[in-house]
Protein backbone atom coordinates (compact mmCIF):
# COMPACT_ATOMS: atom_id res chain seq x y z
CA UNK A 1 0.00 0.00 0.00
CA UNK A 2 2.89 2.42 0.80
CA UNK A 3 4.21 1.83 -2.65
CA UNK A 4 1.05 2.62 -4.12
CA UNK A 5 0.90 5.65 -2.10
CA UNK A 6 4.58 6.86 -3.21
CA UNK A 7 3.83 6.21 -6.78
CA UNK A 8 0.41 8.01 -6.80
CA UNK A 9 2.39 11.10 -5.35
CA UNK A 10 5.52 10.85 -7.38
CA UNK A 11 3.02 10.70 -10.21
CA UNK A 12 1.47 13.75 -9.46
CA UNK A 13 4.40 15.66 -8.82
CA UNK A 14 5.97 14.24 -11.92
CA UNK A 15 2.77 15.14 -13.86
CA UNK A 16 3.29 18.79 -12.80
CA UNK A 17 6.44 19.06 -13.94
CA UNK A 18 8.16 19.50 -10.63
CA UNK A 19 10.18 15.57 -10.84
CA UNK A 20 8.57 12.86 -9.01
CA UNK A 21 12.39 11.83 -7.94
CA UNK A 22 12.06 14.55 -5.52
CA UNK A 23 9.70 12.46 -3.50
CA UNK A 24 10.23 8.87 -5.04
CA UNK A 25 13.78 8.70 -4.38
CA UNK A 26 13.99 10.21 -0.31
CA UNK A 27 11.07 7.79 0.38
CA UNK A 28 12.67 4.63 -1.62
CA UNK A 29 15.82 5.56 0.63
CA UNK A 30 13.70 5.29 3.79
CA UNK A 31 11.19 2.44 2.88
CA UNK A 32 14.00 -0.12 1.57
CA UNK A 33 17.82 -1.26 2.02
CA UNK A 34 18.82 -1.07 -1.67
CA UNK A 35 21.70 0.53 -2.97
CA UNK A 36 21.45 4.42 -3.96
CA UNK A 37 22.30 3.69 -7.73
CA UNK A 38 19.18 0.72 -7.93
CA UNK A 39 17.26 3.30 -5.95
CA UNK A 40 17.85 5.59 -8.96
CA UNK A 41 17.58 3.34 -11.44
CA UNK A 42 13.81 2.59 -9.89
CA UNK A 43 13.23 6.25 -10.62
CA UNK A 44 14.62 6.32 -13.74
CA UNK A 45 12.24 3.42 -15.28
CA UNK A 46 9.45 4.74 -13.59
CA UNK A 47 9.92 8.22 -14.61
CA UNK A 48 9.52 7.18 -18.86
CA UNK A 49 5.63 6.13 -18.50
CA UNK A 50 4.85 9.11 -16.50
CA UNK A 51 6.56 11.81 -18.30
CA UNK A 52 5.06 10.37 -21.81
CA UNK A 53 1.73 10.66 -20.34
CA UNK A 54 2.58 14.35 -18.82
CA UNK A 55 4.50 15.27 -22.14
CA UNK A 56 1.26 14.34 -24.15
CA UNK A 57 -1.45 16.08 -21.99
CA UNK A 58 1.19 19.24 -22.28
CA UNK A 59 1.12 18.52 -26.77
CA UNK A 60 -2.32 18.65 -26.63
CA UNK A 61 -2.24 21.84 -24.90
CA UNK A 62 -0.21 23.25 -26.84
CA UNK A 63 2.88 24.21 -23.79
CA UNK A 64 5.94 22.83 -25.80
CA UNK A 65 8.36 24.97 -27.34
CA UNK A 66 10.12 22.91 -29.74
CA UNK A 67 12.92 25.53 -30.60
CA UNK A 68 13.70 25.47 -26.89
CA UNK A 69 13.46 21.71 -26.15
CA UNK A 70 15.74 20.47 -29.10
CA UNK A 71 19.09 21.87 -27.98
CA UNK A 72 17.69 20.69 -24.21
CA UNK A 73 16.98 16.87 -25.87
CA UNK A 74 20.33 16.73 -27.14
CA UNK A 75 23.16 17.83 -24.71
CA UNK A 76 20.47 16.39 -22.13
CA UNK A 77 20.74 12.82 -23.64
CA UNK A 78 24.91 13.20 -24.01
CA UNK A 79 24.80 14.86 -19.96
CA UNK A 80 22.89 12.10 -18.93
CA UNK A 81 25.49 9.07 -20.34
CA UNK A 82 28.13 11.10 -18.64
CA UNK A 83 26.10 11.14 -15.42
CA UNK A 84 25.27 7.66 -15.47
CA UNK A 85 28.77 6.11 -15.94
CA UNK A 86 29.56 8.46 -13.25
CA UNK A 87 27.27 7.33 -10.67
CA UNK A 88 28.09 3.49 -12.08
CA UNK A 89 31.23 4.71 -10.57
CA UNK A 90 30.77 6.53 -7.22
CA UNK A 91 30.27 4.53 -3.88
CA UNK A 92 26.53 4.79 -2.97
CA UNK A 93 26.73 6.68 0.18
CA UNK A 94 28.50 9.55 -1.78
CA UNK A 95 26.18 9.41 -4.43
CA UNK A 96 23.41 9.40 -1.41
CA UNK A 97 25.32 12.53 -0.22
CA UNK A 98 25.44 14.22 -3.27
CA UNK A 99 21.95 13.94 -4.53
CA UNK A 100 20.39 14.90 -0.41
CA UNK A 101 22.80 18.10 -0.89
CA UNK A 102 21.31 18.92 -4.25
CA UNK A 103 18.11 18.86 -2.75
CA UNK A 104 19.13 20.94 -0.18
CA UNK A 105 20.54 23.60 -2.60
CA UNK A 106 17.39 23.65 -4.16
CA UNK A 107 15.37 23.96 -1.38
CA UNK A 108 17.41 27.17 -0.01
CA UNK A 109 17.10 28.32 -3.48
CA UNK A 110 13.40 27.62 -3.49
CA UNK A 111 13.18 29.26 0.11
CA UNK A 112 15.28 32.41 -0.32
CA UNK A 113 15.82 33.86 -3.76
CA UNK A 114 13.22 32.09 -5.92
CA UNK A 115 10.20 34.69 -4.58
CA UNK A 116 12.84 38.00 -4.75
CA UNK A 117 13.32 36.48 -8.30
CA UNK A 118 9.21 36.19 -9.47
CA UNK A 119 8.68 39.63 -7.90
CA UNK A 120 10.58 41.28 -10.64
CA UNK A 121 8.78 39.88 -13.58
Amino acid sequence: MIFFLVGLISGIIGGMGIGGGTILIPSLIFLTSLKQQIIQSINLISFVPVSIVALVVHYRNKNILFKISYPLIFFGIFGTYIGSKLALNLPSILLRKCFGVFLLVMGLYEIFFKDKKDRKK
